[in-house]
């Protein structure tokens, strides 16, 4: 056989096989809160077996949510999938009565994408009378009706603390994904002269992250108490002449990065920026960290995030130095496993 023949054959099985992959592929039916729409929008843009669904969301005069699912018996039989923000307590209930409806339409199998599980630094008991939300939530979601193919899988991203993947009952599968891999494709953009190191807030961030940024010399800080104030303190690495990007799961009023970077820079960091898979920035805390005159217009180079909180990607626009990373082709992957 000719090289060429050989050649041909080989780009044939190459064409054949991805022709195959793609029928076999899984047509979602996409259901999503207001907050989503337009990430909900991002992920049907990057899979052609994706439609988006819609539902109508009203509320009685009493405030109390007034819901219908549209196309409801076009769905028996399919796969159905809810995309959620569970932003505020007000938001949750009527996406819960959602949730809990979907399953029950005698769909093919449902499967929840909730990227951000905000309960989740309310983890722990300190004291009796502690109440751990996050537990709490678990068991909500984990009360999802069966569907006809099983139990609801449910999609989350870089859930806050470890042990919490065990919060949840049998009734659901719950698939823990992380944004990493789209940091990872941002920091492999930036000049080739930047030599780049990853630091890590605390010991629960490097625990977290570090075997997924092995390919990055590391820093790691520490948090410690000095009466009723937390210092941040260099425990290991040098970041001198680098540029520093500071990783973690979340950030709320960014006190412990802002602390970070000073200490980075006291080390010095050539440059130092952000990554974290959740903005959350209860009352605008991000702008502490937008480049104007407050003392903070030099200390963060890039600021990345995901659009795991929607309301903070439509708050900070394209306000310096934040990039929002999308999460829309991981979720579309997930939604086919």
């Amino acid at each position: 056989m000719s090289e060429n023949a050989a050649n041909n054959i080989m780009e044939t099985k190459i064409c054949t096989d991805a022709i195959v992959s793609e029928l076999q592929k899984k047509k979602v039916h996409l259901f999503y809160c207001l907050e989503c729409e337009e990430l909900a929008r991002n992920i049907a843009a990057e899979s052609d077996h994706i439609t988006l669904q819609s539902i109508n969301w009203r509320s009685f005069a009493d405030g109390f949510p007034n819901l219908f699912i549209n196309n409801a018996h076009e769905i028996r039989g399919q796969h159905v999938a809810f995309l959620a923000s569970f932003s505020s307590p007000a938001v949750i209930f009527e996406q819960i009565s959602v949730i809990y409806l979907l399953p029950r339409l005698f769909v093919a199998s449902f499967t929840l994408v909730l990227p951000f599980f905000p309960t989740g630094s309310f983890e722990r008991m300190e004291e009796e009378g502690d109440v751990a939300t996050a537990f709490t939530m678990a068991r909500i979601v984990s009360n999802i009706p069966i569907s006809r193919g099983g139990p609801t899988s449910v999609v989350i991203y870089d859930i806050h603390a470890l042990q919490e993947r065990f919060y949840f009952a049998d009734q659901v599968l719950p698939l823990f994904e992380t944004g990493i891999p789209l940091l990872t494709k941002r920091l492999q953009q930036l000049p080739e002269t930047e030599k780049v190191i990853v630091a890590f807030p605390d010991d629960g961030a490097w625990k977290r992250f570090h075997k997924l940024l092995d390919q990055y010399p590391t820093v790691v800080c520490t948090k410690v108490r000095e009466g009723d104030k937390r210092i941040v303190r260099l425990k290991e690495g040098n970041p001198a002449g680098c540029h520093v990007v500071i990783v973690d799961d979340l950030v709320q009023s960014g006190g412990t990065l802002i602390e970070c970077q000073k200490v980075l820079a006291a080390h010095g960091a050539a440059k130092v920026s952000a990554y974290v898979t959740h903005g959350v920035f209860p009352k605008s805390s991000w702008e502490r960290f937008t480049h104007k005159n407050n003392g903070l217009e030099e200390a963060f180079a890039y600021f990345w995030i995901t659009d795991s909180c929607p309301q903070t990607v439509k708050a900070i626009g394209n306000k310096a130095p934040f990039e929002v990373l999308s999460l829309a082709g991981s979720i579309a992957d997930a939604l086919q496993i």
